[in-house]
């Protein structure tokens, strides 16, 4: 007979081991130091997203004195950097803080469902390494390595697996890319001996992704192009700030980092607030910016200058300016225009045009989910998170002890994702002050039927629009706001209503509301 699968309790998990993760452990960790907690992650490393991805170049598009820990100080000169450093950075940040001996890697969450009965979250896990693709080593491709089920009990929920998925990509429609004799690479799976020097290449995309790429490939393919459908606007932040290597002579690290992070939240919080604000002021600075940068009589509106507005779709970042120092080179270019169809040995162009390539890179953009793989319920009952309101957005609406970190997609990600983190913290202190069993968020019928449907993310990149029905909803009001930035989250935090739209249950065999 098969056995009963291993049960663990704790007070809170976390799931997802990258930086949302690993800084609402800390958060768990020093704030309510009395809590049993464990990280959960279905790979063999942590970094998330920072140890996922492989393709050329791979790196932040945010300074790393705000994208990374405010309690961990940075300590390279360079501020925006490839992914590896910041692996290094968050591996010392949980070595130093003792996070490590909480982690748990290769645990697979299958499925996570609250039990109201029992005032917990009964989570199905697969503990062991993943299969990979292709078998694991007989050349057969059947072997899998061999998992376990476990479960795990915990009062507390954060769920800090991202917004896309690992096993999916955004899926673009591009005629003829099956008829391409060359090399097909997807950035989110890059070929690890996938060599581009002397190759013509082609990326398609015109986001971060491709952004990142371009420079990096035209240094050594014979010939790179960038090839979109519709422009998007680049700017060009410094790498170094000269100001932190001076500080770092006189001050002590920890206050030189807290500096450089008071000041580049606010910097980027302003210039995000000012562009929101004046979308045309805006739009004449960031072409003007570019034209500066690129060679003269560049076609700046036709490749730089898009249809939306500043910051309705996330601002693509050239460090030091590398894609405009690109197009100053023969062997790279950009092509604004849509594809008729792929040949086997290149792209022609609605206009007509044809664009030799050994490589196609697809940089068409991420599929965008919560929860990856999990499936989330509630009592038995599924959560569909493309149906229900989400709370100061991080906790949605009927789904008790949980918290879904979401960091800022316009501006930098980690400061909203600690927001998040340490709003949920002082939520938990309040239910276990008042003596509830459990917390969560409430609408009425009434309210609910008469409320406005936004996306709790208000961007109109592809990506975001195509998963409007899978993201939590937003009403832009009252607590049900959604993803807005750190002035509104901090207000949230420091003085916002933990009782408004929130319901908390106490003990016993009638529930009322504090």
């Amino acid at each position: 007979m098969p056995t009963s699968p291993e049960v663990e309790h704790l007070d809170v998990l976390v799931l997802g081991a990258g930086l949302s993760g690993i800084n609402a452990a800390y958060r768990v960790q020093q704030e309510l130091p009395g809590l049993s907690y464990a990280v959960l992650d279905r790979r063999d490393v942590i970094g998330g997203t920072w140890s996922f991805w492989r393709y050329p170049g791979f790196r932040c598009d945010a300074s790393m004195t705000t994208f990374g820990f405010s309690w961990h100080p940075w300590t390279h000169n360079r501020l925006i950097i490839e992914g590896p450093p910041i692996v290094d950075y968050i591996q010392d940040a949980v070595r130093t803080q003792g996070i490590d001996r909480h982690i748990r890697l290769h645990h697979r969450v299958r499925s996570a469902n609250w039990d109201s009965a029992e005032a917990r979250w009964v989570l199905e896990v697969d503990v062991g390494p993943e299969p990979k693709e292709g078998g694991d080593g007989d050349g057969n491709g059947t072997d899998t390595p061999q998992t376990v089920r476990k479960i795990f009990k915990a009062s507390f929920l954060f769920m800090c697996t991202g917004y896309y998925s690992y096993e999916r990509a955004l899926e673009a429609d591009i005629p003829g890319i099956k008829d391409f004799a060359g090399v097909v690479a997807h950035p989110q799976w890059w070929p690890e001996d996938l060599d581009h020097t002397g190759k013509r290449v082609i990326i398609i995309g015109s986001g971060a992704t491709a952004i990142t790429l371009f420079p990096t490939m035209a240094q050594t393919a014979s010939h790179t192009t960038m090839l979109q459908r519709s422009p998007s606007f680049v700017f060009s932040p410094p790498t170094e700030s000269p100001m932190d290597q001076f500080l770092r002579r006189f001050l002590p690290l920890w206050l030189v980092h807290w500096i450089a992070y008071a000041r580049d939240l606010v910097r980027e919080t302003l210039f995000v607030t000012w562009l929101l604000a004046f979308p045309r002021v805006g739009r004449r600075f960031l072409t003007a910016e570019a034209r500066k940068k690129l060679p003269p009589g560049y076609p700046v509106d036709v490749h730089f200058n898009p249809k939306y507005d500043p910051f309705r779709q996330r601002l693509c970042m050239s460090p030091d300016g590398d894609v405009f120092a690109a197009l100053h080179k023969p062997n790279a270019e950009i092509v604004t225009d849509h594809i008729d169809t792929v040949l086997a040995d290149g792209i022609r162009t609605r206009s007509g045009r044809f664009l030799p390539a050994d490589i196609i890179v697809t940089a068409t953009g991420l599929y965008v989910e919560l929860f990856g793989t999990i499936a989330l319920s509630v009592d038995g009952e599924p959560v569909h998170p493309g149906e229900v309101y989400c709370w100061r957005g991080c906790m949605l609406e009927g789904v008790p002890n949980a918290v879904a970190v979401i960091g800022y997609v316009a501006g930098t990600w980690t400061p909203g994702a600690d927001a998040m983190a340490r709003l949920t913290i002082k939520v938990i202190k309040r239910a276990r002050a008042v003596g509830a069993a459990y917390f969560a968020p409430v609408l009425s019928a009434e309210e609910k039927a008469n409320a406005p449907r936004h996306s709790v993310i208000d961007m109109n990149s592809a990506y975001f629009v195509r998963a409007h029905g899978r993201l939590p909803l937003a009403m832009r009001k009252g607590p049900w706001y959604g993803r807005e930035n750190i002035v509104t989250d901090l207000k949230a935090l420091f003085f916002g209503s933990l009782t408004d739209g929130m319901k908390y249950i106490m003990p016993g065999p009638r529930s009322k509301s504090d």
